[in-house]
């Protein structure tokens, strides 16, 4: 950060040394005096001070530089898949053309329909397995349940393990 002191640097020694320990703030010393606690707290709260605004100044220009390239990489895989994309494109309607000429214009068209219609469903059935596989957040959805029992004080029973059996208040509600 231009213009901030660095408070551990050679030149604040020698600022200290030339001006005197109070950074030439105060009255001059003669050199058997010495500062007062207060100065120096006072001369170590500033260096802290600064101290920390130069690395929260340092941690905002590198979280900007960061951000910026990893903008700049996920632009990058954008166009990766849009030339991807193509590839595809242009790979199936030479593969059409190939088989075309083979079996016919729209037997091939057909083939490479169906190649892809394949593709497309074991894809879907991936991600379908995929989807049902998850779980939310069962630790958390657990911790939830246990509120109420902690807000009415039963926060070390676990559910249904009450010393009189079931929880009181559940067999309040069951009996009723």
């Amino acid at each position: 950060m231009p213009g901030a002191r660095d408070p551990f640097g050679t030149s604040t020694v020698a600022e200290h040394a030339r001006s005197g320990p109070d950074g030439g703030r105060g009255a001059s010393r003669s050199a058997g005096d010495l500062p007062s606690l207060g100065e120096l707290v006072s001369e170590v709260t500033s260096d802290l001070s600064t101290l920390v605004r130069q690395e929260v100044a340092l941690a905002k220009a590198e979280a900007t530089e960061s951000a910026r390239r990893a903008g700049k990489g996920a632009g990058m895989f954008g166009g990766a898949g849009v030339a991807g994309h193509m590839v595809l494109l242009f790979a199936s309607l030479a593969l059409w053309w190939a088989l075309g000429s083979v079996l016919g214009g729209g037997w091939g068209a057909l083939v490479v329909a169906a190649v892809w219609a394949v593709v497309a469903a074991v894809l879907a059935l991936r991600g379908r397995a995929e989807l049902r596989a998850v779980r939310g957040v069962p630790q958390t959805a657990e911790t939830v349940r246990k509120i109420p029992d902690a807000l009415r004080g039963h926060a070390d029973e676990p559910r249904g393990d009450h010393p009189r059996g079931d929880h009181p208040r559940r067999d309040e509600e069951r009996n009723a």
